[in-house]
């Protein structure tokens, strides 16, 4: 019987993979019998990630990658090309944060950098994910994004900001490459137990801590698990006619 969320064989390539989210899902999507490039500008947190997934017998390389750099990810896909031999499936997982502060006390730095990794990096992963994918007959591009870009975040305005234009970016390729056999989704996860969201957590007081933890009726951060499950999902062959969607896991925060 073939397993549910089989992704078999698939060629996957994973940016902001050395921890994480991101880490997580290579983890996992290589134990189900995927062929994976995990890609970070932590050159040393990726290589570990890649040398425990390979000393577990899995199919996981590294390769250091700058989204916010054109070149860099070209450099990036052309190595994914070669060592997969193609690509099926890519997970643009690459993100930063900011310190919560009201819009006006945010430093120009802050919104920069967010919009520079967040949206300009997705931005040229897309592009470089369409040009290696479109001339082989399609793949699934899945975008990480984030409840942020479906709904107000006070005191997060630049990632929020990054955020809504990720999701315009997923919906709007996802018209336009459809018959190209191309398809584009967004994975929005809210509050999860990741290191970036616990340096946030470190930043704040009890009570800020507080509004974090228990922003969804489920009370608690979502755990990495239950968000690379999904990409797992969105990975394989059972998401086939899923286009354009925001693919929200927030305990409930939305409702």
């Amino acid at each position: 019987m073939t397993p549910a969320a089989d992704v078999t064989n698939k060629r996957i390539l994973i940016t902001g993979g050395a921890s994480g989210i991101g880490a997580a899902s290579a983890k996992l999507l290589a134990s189900r019998g995927a062929k994976v490039v995990i890609a970070d500008l932590s050159e040393e947190q990726g290589q570990n990630v890649a040398k425990e997934a390979q000393d577990n017998g899995f199919d996981v390389k590294f390769q250091k990658v700058d989204v916010t750099q054109a070149d860099s990810v070209k450099a990036l896909f052309a190595f994914a090309m070669k060592e997969l031999g193609g690509l099926d499936v890519v997970v643009n997982n690459a993100g930063i944060d900011h310190k919560p502060a009201p819009m006006h006390e945010l430093s120009d730095d802050d919104f920069d950098s967010n919009i520079a990794v967040n949206l300009k990096g997705v931005w040229h992963c897309m592009r470089a994910s369409i040009a290696c994918m479109a001339p082989s007959g399609g793949g699934h591009v899945i975008n990480v994004a984030s409840v942020a870009g479906l709904r107000s975040s006070p005191a997060i305005s630049a990632y929020s900001a990054s955020k809504h234009g990720v999701m315009g970016l997923t919906k709007s390729a996802a018209v336009e490459y459809a018959r190209a056999n191309l398809r584009f989704n967004a994975v929005c996860p809210s509050f999860i137990d990741t290191p970036m969201v616990q340096n946030t957590l470190a930043k704040l007081d009890e009570r800020g801590q507080n509004a974090i933890i228990k922003a969804s009726p489920l009370k608690r951060l979502g755990k990495v698990e239950e968000i690379s499950s999904a990409i797992a999902w969105l990975a394989s062959d059972e998401s086939s006619f899923m286009n354009g969607h925001a693919f929200t896991l927030d305990g409930g925060m939305l409702a």
